[in-house]
């Protein structure tokens, strides 16, 4: 029985977290699934042949510490899934420059290096917005993530300079789609697509997390959705490959949609939304690592 860890955090107790699906697939193929939190000091990670990142949610927390723990996993004989190559580029949200230089469709984006009061009045005239959202570069969950309109932006400064006071942001209009119709989800594995789903942020919010009290529906997605989804994946692998997992996150936008995030670190993967992604997951696995490793999968 060959081991796989599952790099995951101290504690999931305050989230929902479904990667204990794969277990039963990926045993039936040969491999022994184990969590393992990316705080553990004592792990040996050469006791495990790959590590796959699935939940450390906390990591924004302490990226440079984070960071290192891929690196020692990289320097192991274990392999990690996906690289430290990948985590990198992902990490910091201005990845999403390189993907609209080629082709993709982003939500519109501001970059400013540091947050400053006095240009908020220009970017909502930039955008032509009563509403804007603001976030950080690096984050996870909507931390700090703020859903600011013309009217109560100036309450919000004190804590805008706060959240923003070591961080690198991004500026978006307000995308009123999600609170009308929600966030698009399509997931792949092993650079095919498995599953969709439909995520609804509560009444009167916009966060669509379900800790956040979002809802989640399986859709089909339709061609134009499909078509940039596969779109962004064809640009993410000239740059990277085929990776094992991927979640790209779209909104509906004028006559296309756009892209919010490529959730290539740890993802919920939502495999309670399709009963058969849990097992289409395992057989991307093994596929991916007879390739990959020595001596294949078996």
């Amino acid at each position: 029985m060959r081991k796989c860890a599952i790099l995951s955090m101290d504690s999931l107790a305050d989230f929902e977290a479904y990667d204990c699906l794969i277990d039963e697939p990926m045993l039936a193929l040969g491999w022994q699934t184990e969590v393992v939190s990316w705080r553990n000091k004592d792990v040996n990670w050469s006791d495990y042949e790959v590590v796959i990142i699935r939940s450390p949610w906390d990591y924004q927390d302490d990226m440079a510490s984070f960071l290192t723990v891929l690196e020692n996993i990289e320097r192991s004989s274990a392999r990690l899934e996906n690289s430290l190559a990948v985590v990198e580029w992902n990490i910091n949200k201005d990845y999403l420059k390189s993907l609209s230089q080629d082709g993709v469709t982003i939500v519109p984006t501001l970059w400013p290096e540091a947050f400053d009061a006095n240009n908020m009045a220009g970017y909502f005239n930039h955008f032509s917005t009563e509403q804007m959202v603001l976030k950080p570069r690096v984050s996870a969950n909507a931390d700090n993530t703020f859903w600011l309109t013309k009217d109560n932006y100036q309450d919000k400064v004190a804590e805008l300079n706060t959240a923003f006071a070591s961080r690198e942001l991004m500026v978006q209009p307000f995308m009123a789609d999600i609170c009308s119709e929600g966030e698009f989800s399509l997931f792949y594995f092993n650079g095919e697509f498995s599953h969709a789903i439909l995520k609804t942020p509560a009444q009167g919010d916009f966060r669509v997390q379900e800790e956040h009290g979002g809802g989640l529906l399986a859709v089909t997605p339709e061609p134009a959705l499909t078509a940039a989804a596969d779109k962004t994946m064809q640009a993410i692998s000239k740059l990277h490959g085929e990776l094992l997992y991927a979640r790209i996150d779209f909104v509906r936008y004028q006559d296309t949609f756009a892209l919010m995030e490529a959730e290539l670190i740890e993802p919920s993967l939502y495999f309670n939304m399709d009963k058969a992604s849990p097992q289409r997951f395992a057989q991307a696995f093994v596929a991916r690592m007879s390739a990959q490793l020595p001596g294949g999968a078996a």
